[in-house]
């Protein structure tokens, strides 16, 4: 045993080197040919520029482009579950409001601004350099393929999957060598005029006795995929330039009201890094009637609402017009389109002093929490009293009670309103310079008045009627008197209207390359690619017509194809018999 094991390292120098003696000899590799160490593979180190050039060809890879493609749509997703500052700023302080612990954590992501975010950006970025990267080096590709000539006809047509095979003879009379070529050239001119005119590009390739014709076609397929490309890229351009000088802008109007186009008369307003001051144009709008029809109470769909009309006044350039917003429907102006996204009612509201001093009068819009309309609002009276005072009102257009004792709205119309109020006492927080919601009321540092938790209850008003506040304080009136001799209430609550007033130049181009991205989409899924060939070779007393199709992708017509192209060739060359010995 000892003695084997000693031997083995000779033994194995030994076998090496019968093996490069057996290399040596073998006529298949060259005479320079050394093998590596221990059949290892040594692969030489790419270096600094090496690793950028690949990085280069992984990012612009047309698989990177659809991942970046598949990335970008699940990046937008939590734009459609939170609310957004640009198009939703009411909602984010909602959101805010009910879930004060988690909103720091979401906002510090962006989830609150993700088109804005750094991370979506980034992902749009890159999706952009890996189109553009993609697309530029095959339409040069494509630009070469379409100068190119039809490919060669080769040389046994007969390998190829989709093949068919006529052999005409000569007529009678007609059996010289130069009358089979005659006819077989005549076959393949023939040939060549029918497949021009079914839209192939068409080469003629003639050996000997051989007489061919190349076809092809298919190459708006790859036009309209780099249609398509390029239209993606354009939309990225187009959203990411114009978003830029696009602004979003809300703003409450309530019946008789006047909204100019002004920075300040805005109440939230999201716009663009290029968007300048002055870049607003010129115009007034006057909510003189909201119109709105609910189904009648007691039918099936009570309550629901039906047609929503904000009716409105607008001046522009020195001349007034009468127009309407609508849902779905929004109103050009200047440029600018503008949106009815919400409604309700708007209580007018009186406090007085205990000297009988108005301290506060204002119609107050109070946001809608049900289908019926029940409507909370908040009400500050900030001077004229002791106290600064904040009031959190309910409005109940069809008041009706529950059998727990709690008012609720049966009907969106204004069939019985009734307005309750709790009122409270205290700093409301506005003088520290800390922005302060007007549809929110800060209960934290206020000592409550009215209501439950208190000895008084909470103070309930019919329109037009008067109550006074505790210890004194004043009254407080709901003024929304119904008209003498009247017998409903209705229209004697103001309502509002909530608008959106967006700006976006480029909208218009968006369209345009997605339309192009469709079309061109269209034309890569349903126009196929194919090569065509027909072949004549003469014979002494006949010719034999070959022809014979390529897919160039997937194309379950091609067999089709190939037999129409020989049942048309029949008939262009005015035979009087079916071909003889078909086969294929």
């Amino acid at each position: 045993m000892s003695s084997s094991r000693s031997d083995f390292p000779a033994r194995s120098q030994n076998k090496n080197k019968d093996a490069v003696n057996n290399d040596a000899s073998d006529p298949l590799r060259p005479s320079d040919h050394i093998d590596g160490d221990g059949g290892s593979i040594n692969q030489p180190k790419l270096g600094f520029v090496g690793w950028l050039r690949w990085g280069w060809r992984q990012l612009t890879s047309m698989r990177t482009a659809i991942i970046l493609l598949l990335v970008l749509a699940i990046a937008a997703i939590p734009g459609s579950i939170f609310p957004q500052r640009m198009a939703d700023p009411n909602g984010v302080t909602q959101w805010q409001t009910d879930n004060p612990d988690l909103f720091p954590v979401l906002d510090a992501m962006s989830l609150f601004d993700v088109y804005l975010s750094p991370w979506f950006s980034a992902i749009y970025l890159l999706l952009f350099i890996s189109l553009v990267g993609c697309v530029i080096p095959r339409i040069k590709h494509h630009l070469k393929a379409l100068r190119s000539r039809p490919p060669r006809t080769p040389v046994r047509l007969q390998r190829l999957e989709d093949y068919r095979e006529v052999t005409r003879p000569i007529p009678a009379g007609q059996s010289t060598g130069s009358d089979s070529e005659a006819e077989a050239s005549r076959s393949v001119d023939v040939a060549q005029k029918q497949l021009r005119a079914l839209g192939y590009r068409v080469e003629r390739y003639d050996k000997g006795r051989s007489f061919s014709v190349s076809a092809e076609r298919g190459y708006w397929r790859e036009t309209g995929n780099l249609v398509f490309h390029l239209a993606l890229v354009g939309v990225l351009i187009t959203v990411g330039v114009g978003g830029s000088f696009a602004y979003t802008g809300q703003r409450v109007i309530v019946e008789g009201q006047t909204f100019v186009n002004t920075l300040l008369d805005y109440e939230s307003m999201n716009r663009g890094r290029f968007v300048s001051d002055d870049a607003l144009q010129p115009y007034a709008m006057t909510l003189d009637s909201f119109d709105v029809t609910y189904q009648e109470y007691g039918s099936a769909a009570s309550g629901q609402a039906g047609n929503f009309s904000a009716n409105v006044t607008v001046r522009e350039d020195g001349e007034s017009r009468e127009e309407s917003v609508r849902v779905n429907h929004p109103l050009g102006l200047a440029g600018d389109n503008v949106y009815l996204l919400g409604n309700g009612y708007a209580p007018t509201i009186t406090v007085r002093n205990a000297d009988g001093d108005v301290v506060y009068s204002n119609s107050v819009p109070f946001l809608p929490q049900d289908n019926n309309m029940t409507s909370l609002g908040v009400i500050k009276v900030t001077d004229g009293m002791p106290q600064q005072l904040g009031i959190a009102a309910f409005f109940y257009p069809s008041a009706a009670r529950l059998d727990t004792g709690a008012f609720t709205s049966a009907h969106g119309d204004l069939l019985s309103p009734l307005l309750t109020l709790d009122v409270y006492e205290g700093d409301l927080g506005i003088n520290e310079g800390t922005p302060r919601s007007v549809y929110v009321l800060d209960t934290g540092e206020l000592t409550k008045l009215t209501g439950r938790t208190t000895d008084v209850d909470s103070i309930e008003l019919l329109p037009g009627e008067t109550a006074d506040l505790p210890g004194g304080r004043g009254t407080i009136t709901f003024e929304d008197e119904a008209p003498a001799g009247a017998t409903t209430y209705e229209d004697s609550v103001k309502r509002f209207v909530s608008l959106q007033i967006h700006h976006d130049a480029s909208a218009v181009w968006v369209l345009v390359f997605a339309l192009l991205a469709l079309a061109g989409l269209m034309i890569a899924l349903f126009v196929p690619r194919r090569r065509m060939w027909v072949k004549a070779t003469a014979n002494d007393d006949e010719v034999q017509l070959e022809y014979a199709g390529l897919a160039r992708g997937e194309d379950p017509t091609l067999a089709a194809a190939v037999d129409d192209l020989v049942a048309g060739h029949t008939r262009l060359l005015d035979t009087d018999s079916t071909p003889q010995n078909p086969r294929k």
